[in-house]
């Protein structure tokens, strides 16, 4: 006879996963958004990455791969040294549905150049989706999707290895690259001493009958089981980036030797690594000395990720809030139907709006960079802005999505603990929020003209909204006085914060007002919710973002 002390009492008052769902047409803000910029035609097979990637299998994909770290595997039994890292299968799933779908090549032709049209727009709407599922698998798939505009400041590298980079499937075995039916990229700039001042680096590139021999230390590599890494080693005639592939061109493994894998707040199904090379080969791309050019071509493209990344996490933690609302009940009524719960979920779905509009315009402008200069400028200035602004706004925002869920919210059952580790690393990663703000300055100092241009057109997109007159002042001064870079933050800030209404206008003029209210005409409250939104205003905010 069962104890009735011991049976499992009922369950209720519980919201369902958000599971099995289209994870694009669910979102209108984001197919508003794509379809604004270009990429309306390929509505249909969005929804179906949506749907795949919205599954309940793909939950369980993430979650295992996380939850099962990656490990390194220096020597192999007999003791030979092999460098492996050794991952869960969920991870390498992950990667293969990702590179089934193009994310890591469909901005390039088979050649390596452009692709055009709306490629940056729809391929960025699928990193937007992924993120939202699993965001660490992403980083070799940014990397290698980014490393492309690197390469080809050496043509005939770019020419060998294209070819194997443009295949739409996934090879995880350790072998050479030029073996496999596809590739994947990374990158090594950082050293103990200088961090962010690569040039401070000490490895360094020795020429060898058949390239360089590279001897030296990186304290952060990420991915380290790509299949070939651009490297920054000082040749020469200086800092200059290179070609380092795990095997050497006569078949044996390199010379890269991994000390340990980074044990990181999150990030966790990504490995990290901080690695020696001694004596490892490697071929130059680019000139000598030119190594921060050349791979500035990749860093701007990782920034591009970095924002539309911390953008999606945004969109999932709002959406997992607003679920959790319309099925949980508090004092006998649904808490998303509570007055102040409703003020703190429609602050955050206008974020929400204004980030993912702000990176759809972003890759509207990378899809015309070669096209048109204004474009070609808006990229250069704007995407430091861009990429502080939401990479910054996102862990702040998850942990006010966790706070929606209460308890449910904090622990590791659920996505969101996951999204807020997940979420500090895009704004670390790449250049931290003083290095952005240091490159927007930079860029103005370069391109005064064209900075005066881009201000120009982004007034014009704004029209008669509130704040927009106000907020140009004050950028135009802060960027214009001797002592810029005591204000540049507030600038920086401010300038996303326009840029962000004058995409928001050309996607949902109505909510683009909203925004401008809140965040140009006056300093938006630390917390959400601390606005005065109309009842209407609110009830249209939240049914865009959730059907």
């Amino acid at each position: 006879m069962t104890n009735p002390a011991f049976a499992t009492h009922e369950v209720f008052n519980q919201s369902p996963p958000l599971e099995d769902v289209d994870l694009f047409i669910s979102d209108r803000p984001l197919v508003e958004a794509v379809a604004a910029f270009g990429g309306a035609g390929a509505a249909k097979e969005l929804s179906e990455f949506g749907k795949h990637w919205g599954s309940a299998a793909m939950a369980a994909r993430g979650r295992a791969a996380n939850e099962n770290t990656p490990k390194l595997r220096t020597f192999d039994s007999r003791g030979n040294r092999r460098d492996e890292v050794e991952f869960h299968p969920a991870y390498h799933e992950l990667m293969a549905h990702s590179a089934h779908a193009g994310v890591h090549n469909s901005t390039w032709t088979a050649e390596g150049k452009p692709a055009g049209g709306a490629a940056e727009v729809v391929r960025a709407a699928r990193f937007y989706v992924a993120s939202q599922v699993e965001t660490g698998h992403l980083c070799p798939i940014t990397m290698t999707r980014a490393s492309v505009g690197a390469l080809a400041s050496q043509p005939d590298l770019l020419a060998k290895t294209m070819p194997v980079i443009a295949m739409r499937s996934y090879d995880p075995s350790f072998a050479p690259w030029w073996s496999k039916r596809g590739m994947t990229l990374g990158m090594g700039m950082t050293e103990k001493q200088g961090g962010t001042d690569v040039r401070a680096n000490t490895t360094r590139a020795v020429r060898s009958s058949d390239g360089y021999r590279i001897t030296g230390h990186k304290w952060f590599m990420s991915a380290p089981m790509c299949d070939a890494f651009l490297v920054l080693a000082q040749a020469d005639e200086g800092l200059t980036c290179f070609f380092m592939p795990r095997f050497a061109p006569d078949g044996s493994v390199n010379a890269i030797q991994f000390q340990r894998l980074k044990d990181k707040l999150g990030n966790r199904s990504n490995a990290s690594s901080e690695v020696e090379f001694a004596g490892a080969w490697a071929t130059r791309v680019g000139d000598e000395g030119k190594g921060i050019r050349t791979i500035i071509q990749m860093v701007q493209l990782t920034r591009q990720d970095c924002a539309i990344a911390s953008a999606g996490l945004m969109r999932s933690g709002l959406a997992h809030a607003l679920h959790h609302g319309r099925h949980r009940s508090v004092f006998q009524k649904h808490l998303a139907d509570q007055p102040l719960m409703r003020a703190v979920l429609s602050d955050m779905a206008l974020h929400v709006e204004a980030s993912i509009a702000l990176v759809m315009r972003l890759c509207h402008a990378f899809d015309r960079a070669h096209l048109a200069e204004r474009e070609a400028a808006y990229v250069r200035l704007l995407t430091p802005a861009i990429k502080y602004w939401t990479c910054k706004s996102a862990p702040p925002f998850l942990f006010e999505a966790m706070e929606c869920l209460g308890g449910n919210g904090y622990v590791e059952e659920g996505i969101l603990a996951r999204h807020y580790r997940e979420s500090p690393v895009n704004a670390i990663w790449e250049g931290s929020g003083n290095v952005m703000c240091l490159d927007v300055l930079r860029a103005l100092a370069r391109e005064p003209d064209a900075a005066a241009h881009i201000l120009r057109h982004l007034i014009a997109e704004c029209g008669r909204l509130p704040g927009v007159a106000d907020t140009i002042g004050f950028i135009e001064k802060a960027f214009h006085q001797s002592d810029s870079e005591r204000l540049a933050r507030i600038a920086v800030e401010k300038l996303a914060l326009l840029a962000a209404t004058a995409a928001l206008n050309v996607v949902a003029p109505k909510h683009a007002e909203l925004f401008a209210a809140t965040r140009l005409a006056q300093t938006h409250a630390g917390m959400y919710g601390a606005v005065d939104l109309a009842a209407n205003d609110t009830r249209g905010l939240l049914e865009r973002v959730l059907p």
